[in-house]
């Protein structure tokens, strides 16, 4: 492949970005490209070992998402960060989407659980609405303090939720570093 088709190709690729951004990682290639050449190497060299288009483009748009999760954590920005560190190899899919899907899974019970205990007022008095004879005060003290409880969970999980959307992002952008050819000291 020599640098003409090395980089229409990757140009290709990169539709998702920006025009400037492609412009940007473009003209860096190209800049490979001309130092390659002021030390002998011939293009299809050089494309040989700037790597494939396909994985160039796979990092570049892993490095994108995440970098758009740090500034603007949305839930689609942090599953197409995701999804795209994922996509950068087969190994990911067990290592990136696993511990995805546990965090995920225990932050959404955390906020189910808070939720369920602040409602428990509310099911004790359709309860006594439903049946008048079943009032028992233990009941209703209990139903408050499980709201009470509940606050206090929910107060818990919007900190573990930020904490949790933090971690994970620091885990993609190690992942990313890893996969892109080791960590840098």
């Amino acid at each position: 492949m020599n640098k003409k088709e090395f980089l229409t190709s990757l140009e290709s690729r990169l539709e998702k970005l920006s025009k400037e951004e492609r412009q940007d990682i473009l003209q860096d290639f190209n800049e490979h490209f001309e130092v390659g050449k002021e030390e002998g190497k011939t293009e299809e060299e050089i494309a040989h070992s700037l790597g494939s288009p396909s994985q160039i483009e796979k990092e570049i748009l892993a490095s994108y998402y995440v970098e758009k999760v740090e500034s603007t954590s949305s839930a689609s920005n942090i599953f197409k960060a995701v999804w795209a560190v994922i996509g950068l190899s087969f190994f990911n899919l067990v290592i990136v989407l696993g511990p995805f899907i546990a965090i995920v899974s225990l932050i959404a019970a955390g906020w189910i659980t808070g939720a369920a205990f602040v409602l428990s007022p509310l099911l004790f008095l359709i309860n006594v609405a439903v049946f008048p004879d079943s009032f028992e005060f233990f009941d209703m003290f209990f139903s408050l303090t499980l709201c009470g409880l509940g606050l206090l969970v929910l107060i818990g999980m919007l900190y573990l939720t930020r904490f949790g959307i933090k971690g994970l992002i620091k885990y993609l952008n190690y992942n990313v570093n890893l996969v892109k050819g080791g960590m840098k000291s």
